[in-house]
């Protein structure tokens, strides 16, 4: 998929309510639990975390949900917002990112073209490259944008049938034909390993899914989940199975997974009696594209600020500074400081007032 990359999503969106006129506070909560889960897996590499949460799944049919409730707009005009939320971050991003690579010996050419429209993957060298590898989700995400006016009318016509032949591509290019190579291959890839979760957004968003038996969502799901399962564990990359790393059980896994979630979705009303953990989700949704974008610039800032502390007596003494857990904790302190400087970004993305913090 796109590269040799492990990868975890998380979707750029409107914070708008995907059914009905009110806020649906459970997108938020899970997209926060997303955001968690990306920077806990690319701290730790668990493999056993796609399993638990697939976080690439849920958050493109999060945003696919959103997406089928914007286009009940003028399409021209959705697009055109959806387009100016994500690419002016994507631009503040890739000018420091780009600058820093040009002084650690990059020389882009045509292709870095790629940072102002990301339709296939912008290029930089091999000292950034684990901080530019997340743009590989927000390529896919504007492809599945750009496409949704002619998708969401196709899936209409027959939203089962769809559904279902949307697995096709994917089946295919594991199984027979093998996937390109380059940046066309990347985009074909990526998409055909997550156009079901997309289209089960619509499901959601429809109401396609509340029409589905309870048992019926079960007998669907399980078997996805089954297959899924079991060729992840006949193809193991590494000798690890990693859904990050094997297309086919990541869409087969992801795909029964999001069925159940957006089927028996779960509800977070409580979630308003408890202060704290309310303004976090406020402030991760708010500002899920800059935690997305820098989670790894601050993973990677992480390595020579914990260096600087062994020269510290009393931190050497005193603080676990080899624990991956140490790690983790200080890039949320540098997410944090990432939020506060560059966050405001989406604000004017979405054309609001810049704040610091929602």
């Amino acid at each position: 998929m796109g590269g040799a990359h492990r990868r975890t999503a998380l979707a750029p969106s409107p914070t708008a309510a995907p059914a009905g006129t009110g806020r649906d506070r459970s997108f938020d909560v899970l997209r926060a639990v997303a955001l968690v889960r990306v920077v806990t897996y690319h701290t730790f590499e668990w493999p056993w975390l796609g399993f638990v949460f697939p976080s690439m799944g849920v958050m493109f049919a999060l945003a696919g949900s959103l997406m089928a409730r914007s286009l009940e707009r003028p399409a021209m005009g959705v697009l055109r917002s959806r387009l100016r939320r994500l690419l002016v971050p994507v631009w503040l991003f890739g000018l420091l990112l780009g600058v820093a690579m040009l002084l650690h010996g990059w020389v882009p050419g045509p292709d870095v073209l790629y940072w102002v429209l990301p339709i296939g993957d912008p290029p930089g060298n091999a000292w950034g490259e684990q901080a530019w590898a997340v743009l590989w989700y927000l390529r896919a995400y504007l492809w599945f944008v750009l496409l949704s006016p002619l998708l969401l009318r196709l899936f209409r016509l027959a939203p089962l049938p769809v559904l279902a032949l949307s697995l096709v591509p994917v089946v295919v290019l594991e199984t027979v034909t093998g996937v390109p190579d380059g940046r066309l291959g990347s985009t074909i890839g990526d998409g055909s390993v997550f156009l079901f979760c997309w289209l089960l957004g619509f499901a959601h968003r429809d109401g396609v899914l509340d029409r589905l038996r309870g048992a019926g969502t079960l007998a669907a799901a399980a078997p996805l989940m089954a297959v899924g399962a079991w060729w992840a564990a006949g193809h193991p990359v590494d000798g690890t199975v990693d859904l990050d790393d094997i297309p086919l059980a990541q869409a087969l896994w992801s795909a029964g997974f999001v069925l159940l979630l957006l089927r028996f979705r779960p509800r977070f009303d409580g979630l308003a009696r408890h202060r704290v953990a309310d303004r976090v989700v406020t402030v991760f949704n708010a500002r899920a594209v800059t935690v997305y974008l820098w989670h790894e610039v601050a993973l990677m800032a992480a390595v020579p600020l914990i260096d600087l502390m062994w020269e510290v007596p009393a931190m050497e003494r005193h603080l676990p500074l080899d624990s991956p857990w140490w790690q983790f904790g200080v890039a949320w302190v540098l997410i944090a400081a990432a939020v506060v400087c560059f966050g405001w970004v989406e604000d004017v993305a979405a054309r609001r007032r810049p704040r610091l913090l929602p």
